[in-house]
């Protein structure tokens, strides 16, 4: 496999998200569903709307959530939605929470661990997606970036804790706290390959580097960031974008730099990223081209 390009900027300005995919030359046709994290209520970091609506509204997109699997303001479509609006992500875009009707689920023939993912079914309405990630820490995966968005993220409720709990059905809030640590980032992995699978070539990938704390934007109390922000990176590798925000924050001379990555190696995150390529939905082998 030939080497991804991934493109960055230190630019950090929603005018420069948009020229970060035009770089791809590559153009989301049809119903373009852009994945964002909405934020947990309470939570200070995650990326704010207007940040994104320059992007989001160059692609005509409808911003696409699923409900999440622990209590907390995400958990069921009514206090999602109103949520949504509380953090004025309905004051912009369309909004749709996929799963708030019933799950689908999506084959995956050569996964490591699970065989199948459930999402939910309102995926089959669109024929292209914006994967748009907040590059972060994250308490259980380590990080966050576009592997977890294509995985837990667009999994729905039931698939978030399958997800974790590495193919048990009907497993519990409690579960998810005491399953193998690997099989979880291999099937966050596999959960992930089953969407590249669906979209095809019509999926592209941006992460933006700010507000990098050690929690993710699920925790609605997260510790607050601690490097300063790095940039914006694009590519059609999810891969690749996400090996080259490692070692963007890995060759960073910030003080910060060791707890950032203390969390992401204590959790084991870059087997996430191994696993993915050896699924062979990207490569870990990238050019990093600055704009």
């Amino acid at each position: 496999m030939e080497k991804a390009k991934v493109y960055f900027t230190k630019e950090l300005t929603p005018e420069a998200v948009v020229r970060m995919y035009e770089a791809l030359g590559r153009k989301l046709e049809g119903k373009v569903a852009v994945k964002v994290h909405s934020g947990e209520r309470g939570n200070q970091n995650y990326l704010r709307p207007e940040f994104m609506k320059p992007m989001i509204e160059h692609v005509n997109g409808t911003v696409v959530e699923c409900n999440t699997a622990y209590d907390g303001a995400r958990d069921t479509t009514e206090k999602h939605l109103e949520l949504m609006k509380e953090h004025e992500w309905s004051k912009y875009f369309n909004v749709d929470i996929m799963d708030s009707e019933e799950d689908i689920t999506l084959d995956i023939p050569n996964g490591k661990v699970i065989k199948k993912n459930y999402v939910g079914k309102n995926l089959l309405n669109y024929d292209s997606m914006l994967v748009l990630s907040h590059f972060k820490g994250h308490p259980m995966g380590g990080f966050g970036g576009a592997l977890k968005q294509l995985s837990i993220g667009i999994a729905s409720s039931k698939g978030k804790r399958y997800i974790h709990c590495h193919g048990k059905e009907g497993a519990s809030y409690e579960d998810m706290f005491t399953a193998d640590q690997i099989k979880f980032l291999e099937s966050m992995a596999d959960a992930a390959s089953s969407v590249v699978n669906h979209f095809k070539d019509n999926i592209v990938y941006i992460n933006v580097m700010a507000n990098m704390s050690v929690d993710c934007d699920c925790c609605n109390v997260a510790e607050d960031p601690c490097m300063k922000d790095i940039g914006i990176l694009a590519s059609t590798d999810p891969v690749a974008i996400d090996e080259a925000c490692i070692d963007l924050v890995k060759n960073s001379n910030d003080p910060g730099r060791d707890h950032l990555m203390e969390r992401i190696n204590s959790r084991h995150g870059l087997h996430t990223i191994e696993a993915a390529e050896e699924l062979g939905i990207g490569t870990r082998d990238y050019e990093l081209i600055e704009i």
